[in-house]
């Protein structure tokens, strides 16, 4: 936690600095591109965010943060205890793992059965319980299922048991969904006939507009996500300003980065002018990746997706173009998951939404932990449950 206090100040500008008028003393907030970490992490530049967070606060906000490696640093570092009262963040869908819907996670635990196959997935999704149990229960009953760091790893994994059909599971929003569409096409070219994946990826804007669209939690700006804007560039959330007259701001995972965008998002709200502001421009540009786009577009056509929480999202999901056809798992397995069953008393769907927080579950700290996890909330790295079982007690 950064040992820091809130101080009311006043600002203006000097070239890329801030200047902080905090009681008597002047500081100088460097505003440009910071190179080391421990600048990201500077308590004083983070003292005169919070004044001028502070300053500029005059109403009750609720901010959403989209990323799960927001949510996770926010808890770490304290944020939500430093910040005034008027803001309050509230964490969104932005866990590739947990909003991965209970239908899709049997579908992989029944591909898992298929005798002879060798199922490859990120470690996260080993230990998500489906309707009735985890790939890792799966495996442990005799089925072939591999976690691999990368695309890399499951591709080599197919070229050392050629006999054998090798399924890697696509989980991930699209920061992680080029390295997929390029392994496909690296298959495709090796000829691998025996690799295939079985897509699950989902795009973040279409869900962004779905909680808005349902209205059931009021949020006053939006946290963008930083490695997911890394690649579809910062114009890509341009229909929140334009759409719904809600800003956003792109936001790095450093505690400087989020308070800033904070900052920004409280600036605009107060001066009543939504717009996308970038505050992650070491890594965001407004046009994204060209070169990672081209590789998802060749790969990939956009369609429907369901998610936990939200339900059918249409334009959502990433399926796998018929070009590909020979490497889409989905086609290439005619499989019977059975029916989908939820978890009684789980409000993990609530939490992705937004409109609860995760102590609000009853089973949080109780039949739900980290050891034994009823809902992927706990389970992954980016899981907002797991977030506050970690870290939030300490800031109570």
């Amino acid at each position: 936690m950064l040992p820091l206090n809130r101080n009311t100040a006043h600002s203006s500008v000097a070239g890329d600095c801030l200047l902080w008028d905090i009681g008597k003393k002047v500081q100088l907030v460097y505003t440009g591109n910071m190179k080391y970490i421990d600048e990201f992490r500077d308590p004083t530049l983070a003292r005169s965010l919070l004044a001028r967070i502070a300053a500029r606060s005059t109403r009750p906000v609720r901010l959403m943060e989209f990323c799960g490696g927001h949510t996770h640093a926010i808890m770490r570092y304290g944020l939500r205890n430093l910040l005034p009262p008027t803001v309050e963040l509230r964490s969104g869908p932005g866990c590739p793992v947990c909003v991965t819907a209970n239908a899709d996670l049997d579908h992989a635990i029944a591909l898992a059965r298929v005798p002879g196959l060798i199922l490859t997935t990120f470690g996260d999704m080993v230990r998500v319980p489906g309707s009735t149990q985890t790939l890792q229960d799966t495996r442990a009953s005799g089925a072939d299922v591999r976690m691999v760091y990368s695309t890399l790893d499951a591709l080599q994994i197919a070229r050392d048991n050629s006999s054998r059909p090798v399924v890697f599971l696509g989980v991930g929003f699209e920061t992680t969904a080029p390295t997929i569409a390029a392994a496909l096409l690296q298959a495709q070219a090796e000829e691998l006939e025996n690799f295939s994946v079985l897509s699950l990826h989902k795009l973040t804007p279409p869900a962004t507009r779905a909680i808005l669209d349902e209205g059931e939690v009021a949020v006053d700006g939006i946290i963008g996500p930083g490695h997911v804007t890394t690649i579809i560039g910062a114009d890509a959330w341009r229909f929140l300003p334009e759409d719904y007259a809600v800003p956003v701001a792109i936001a790095g995972f450093e505690p400087l980065d989020i308070l800033r965008a904070v900052a920004d998002l409280v600036d605009m709200i107060e001066d009543g002018r939504p717009a996308v502001a970038n505050t992650y421009a070491r890594s965001v540009t407004r046009q994204g990746n060209p070169a990672a786009l081209g590789v998802l577009s060749s790969v990939f056509a956009v369609g429907a997706a369901e998610w936990r929480g939200l339900g059918a999202v249409p334009a959502s999901g990433l399926r796998i173009r018929d070009d590909f056809a020979s490497h889409d798992a989905a086609c290439l397995f005619d499989i019977d998951p059975g029916p989908t069953r939820e978890h009684k008393g789980c409000l993990c769907g609530d939490v992705l939404r937004g409109t609860v927080v995760p102590p609000e579950c009853p089973l949080f700290d109780t039949a739900c932990t980290p050891a034994q996890p009823i809902g992927p909330c706990m389970v992954s790295a980016e899981g907002a449950c797991a977030a506050y079982y970690q870290f939030g007690q300490e800031f109570e």
